[in-house]
């Protein structure tokens, strides 16, 4: 039966039978188009060029993502599901009458192929960017409970599955012939769990950074290593006619495995050391780079495996993080993420046949094994996280996580499609699966997990509820080395002695870049494991700058630092995890902005500091204060003579003024410190201020009595005068302490909060950390522990 030429872009096909076509055309084909007019002429027109059809199609495909992404986006499904319904929404449009004459012009026949090759670069450079971002290293470090539940939940879906059809021989013939190897494909594919899948899952639900999300990626990590052993062992072993072509692939498939690692890791380290720090990579070296993921790719294929074999393992052997990780992930990711891959995603649908019964055999077959399967890998990895001794809710969000689907099952299937393995009902089916799955999978994660309850205030840890004499903990944040000093400041005006040590945890958080695991380092324990403190590290300085520190003050401060590499929206889970975890009284974040010696500004980093602060101060589980440092502002006590001058700014009745106090009676205790309390009070106040002193507070009374400090009452009638008055006293002290006042409105502070830049310092402390006042003083802004405070003491109850 022949076909109209017109409708493709060659000159002659004629079907020989179902699937043999008998094409004619020209060699070499039409690339580029000679125009609307000039090209009836040579026959070179728009829809006749391969170069121009591709472009038109591109558009079409992206205008109909874009849309599909834009409906659904209050259903907040996953992203690359627009894509998906994109191909499937074209796939249709072939099958209905009115729109079927337009698709055949657009996507002619012979125009699939050309569409899907290209865009397999980006699946090629997507699998290439995973394997950069995976820490292969890991594997060897990963705890026992990620190795079990990896096992378990890989091993025994395909027990369950496999068996029942070995046993059965002739039950296996029959299914062949009528499935061909799809049910064995379903099988297999839907009892992994790719790494790539779960990440881009754990990235758009934000919870990589949590203990679950962790947990999952090891998981992954473990599962997909082992399957790609296994899964190109099998493959050789299928496509090898002979046992000596047997043996030839699984000695080359060895080399690949081995050399890779040993040539190509060597090198990358070898451009690495001779990148200078804070410099880019060469170009050049990106570019052999990019050449080398094809040209293994082409090797992959010459020993019958995947194209994308070579570009996975090259992707292994580079070394994670910066420099050159993180600057090939920025290179290939808009080609590879942005650009082809969902050109890719929409044309894998576009191949699937949709136009089946619900009844049909197939449909039936492929959907009872999907969903059994499943069933079976949820309830292993279920009850092992529960043998793990992991809470009913994770336990059963992390074998939701490990059985999601995504952009590379598209891939694999659309392989086994093209490789003739599976039939096109159902490589169809295998689609509609994917997208019910990770719909199911996105949707119960968000409706189960919150990782943020966790941080929820059950016990007081803030500095008014800490016994007398006991131990002060607090967790420092810092992303500079100019952060450092800041820190040891506050650290002397808190007034660690021996009778009265303070514990320190020093917190570095590093933005995740190159890279997909999280990273946590202790660095004690790390010194632990290498016995000596010459070891290479994220944060040789800050451990310096605090081992230092801790030896001036021995016995009176203990110091333990650590490192957090993390994506900046999830900066705020490491802070707040270790808080919980080491049980801080108080965190001390840095301000965003930093200032140089003479007042100018240096940095402003709103995209990370301020969004941490913000994020930190909604769910932190102790107390908080942001700390505005000023360069060289807190002048070094060179003799005895030479005193910090440190104001405290009190209102009265608010919790995170306690907080102000509870700090005043430590820098008391500091002869060294010139400490002056200024409570500010309403004058329409003036007549009850009598009977609050007497009610009120006690602390206040202690340093109101205090021989070595200085206590002055200041009468204001609206925030105007409070601001003339903060404006005389600015140049008398180095430093201020002030509450934040939380979401409360008092006289004195009437009028400032509406000229408020930085909602997160509070009205006050906004006022103080204002370049405005050209000003040296450093100021440190408190919250009390939210979680116990009165809008939400109910809740916590």
């Amino acid at each position: 039966m022949s076909i109209n030429s017109n409708d493709t872009l060659f000159y002659e096909i004629k079907r020989l039978n179902e699937t043999v076509y008998k094409i004619c055309f020209e060699a070499p084909p039409h690339i580029v188009s000679d125009g609307l007019w000039s090209g009836h002429e040579n026959e070179r027109r728009p829809m006749k060029s391969f170069l121009t059809l591709f472009e038109l199609q591109l558009v079409i495909i992206f205008a109909l993502t874009q849309i599909c992404s834009f409906l659904l986006k209050p259903l907040r499904l996953p992203k690359f599901l627009s894509q998906m319904i994109a191909g499937l929404i074209l796939g249709i449009s072939f099958e209905l009458k009115p729109l079927d004459t337009y698709m055949n012009k657009f996507f002619p026949y012979g125009t699939h192929d050309v569409i899907s090759t290209i865009s397999s670069l980006g699946m090629v450079l997507f699998v290439f960017i995973n394997g950069v971002q995976m820490d292969f290293s890991l594997i060897t470090r990963t705890g026992k409970r990620a190795w079990i539940i990896s096992i378990i939940g890989l091993f025994v879906p395909l027990c369950v599955g496999f068996i029942p059809l070995l046993t059965l021989p002739g039950r296996i013939e029959a299914i062949h012939k009528m499935h061909g190897d799809g049910i064995a494909v379903t099988v297999l594919t839907h009892s992994l769990s790719q790494f790539a899948t779960i990440a881009s899952l754990l990235s758009e639900l934000q919870i990589q950074n949590s203990e679950l999300g962790r947990l999952s990626l090891s998981s992954a990590l473990v599962s997909d290593i082992l399957v790609t052993v296994i899964s190109t062992n099998i493959v050789a072993l299928k496509t090898s006619p002979n046992s000596t072509a047997l043996l030839r692939n699984i000695f080359l498939l060895f080399i690949f495995f081995v050399l890779i690692p040993l040539v190509c890791r060597p090198i990358m380290f070898w451009i690495i050391k001779h990148t200078p720090e804070g410099r880019p990579v060469k170009d050049s070296y990106i570019y052999v780079i990019i050449s080398t993921v094809f040209l293994l790719g082409i090797f992959s294929v010459k020993i019958n495996q995947e194209f994308v074999l070579g570009a996975f393992i090259l992707g292994l052997s580079v070394p994670e993080g910066a420099p050159l990780g993180s600057t090939l992930v920025k290179k290939l990711q808009f080609f590879g993420t942005t650009f082809f891959l969902p050109i890719f995603v929409t044309t894998c649908v576009l191949k699937a046949d949709f136009s089946m019964d619900l009844t049909s055999y197939i449909m039936v077959s492929n959907g009872l094994v999907v969903l059994a399967i499943h069933m079976v890998k949820m309830t292993a990895c279920f009850i092992t996280a529960l043998c793990c001794k992991m809470p009913v809710t994770d336990a059963f969000c992390i074998s939701l996580i490990l059985n999601t689907k995504g952009v590379v099952e598209v891939g694999i299937y659309n392989s086994a499609f093209d490789d003739q393995v599976i039939n096109r009902k159902t490589y169809g089916v295998m689609m509609i699966s994917i997208m019910i799955i990770a719909t199911i999978v996105h949707w119960s994660l968000k409706l189960l997990y919150d990782p943020s309850r966790k941080y929820a205030g059950y016990q007081k840890r803030n500095m008014i509820s800490l016994k007398k004499n006991s131990e002060l903990r607090i967790l420092v944040t810092l992303q500079k080395q100019n952060h450092i000093s800041a820190t040891t400041d506050f650290i002397d005006l808190c007034c660690p002695t021996q009778e009265k040590p303070i514990t320190i945890d020093v917190l570095h958080v590093i933005e995740l870049v190159g890279r997909a695991l999280p990273l946590f380092i202790p660095h004690c324990l790390q010194r632990q494991a290498s016995g000596s403190t010459s070891y290479k590290s994220y944060s040789d300085d800050f451990i310096l700058a605090f081992d230092i520190y801790e030896h001036n003050n021995q016995n009176a401060v203990s110091i333990n630092t650590y490192t957090a590499i993390s994506p900046p929206n999830l900066m705020f889970e490491d802070v707040c995890n270790l808080a919980l975890d080491k049980v801080a009284t108080i965190i001390i974040l840095p301000f965003h902005i930093t200032w140089s010696s003479d007042g100018v500004v240096e940095s402003n980093d709103k995209k990370v500091l301020r969004a941490l602060n913000r994020k930190v101060l909604e769910i932190a589980p102790c107390s908080v204060g942001i700390l505005v440092t000023r360069a060289n502002s807190i002048p070094k006590p060179t003799s005895e003579y030479s005193n910090t001058r440190l104001a405290i700014i009190y209102l009265g009745g608010n919790d995170d003024d306690e907080e102000v106090l509870c700090l005043a009676k430590r820098a008391m205790n500091n002869h060294r410190i010139n400490l002056v309390v200024y409570r500010l009070v309403a004058k329409e106040n003036i007549e009850e201020l009598e009977e609050l002193m007497v009610i009120g507070d006690e602390m206040l009374e202690e340093l109101r009595h205090a021989e070595n400090v200085k206590y002055e009452e200041v009468f204001t009638e609206n925030g105007s005068e409070t601001a003339s008055f903060l404006r005389e006293i600015m140049n008398e002290h180095d430093f201020f302490i002030v509450g934040r006042r939380h979401e409360t409105q008092s006289p004195q502070t009437d009028g400032l909060a509406e000229w408020s830049e930085f909602p997160e310092l509070g009205a006050i402390g906004d006022f103080l950390a204002s370049p405005d006042l050209n000003s040296s003083a450093s100021v440190l802004v408190v919250q009390q522990q939210l979680s116990c405070s009165n809008d939400l003491k109910g809740w916590v109850l």
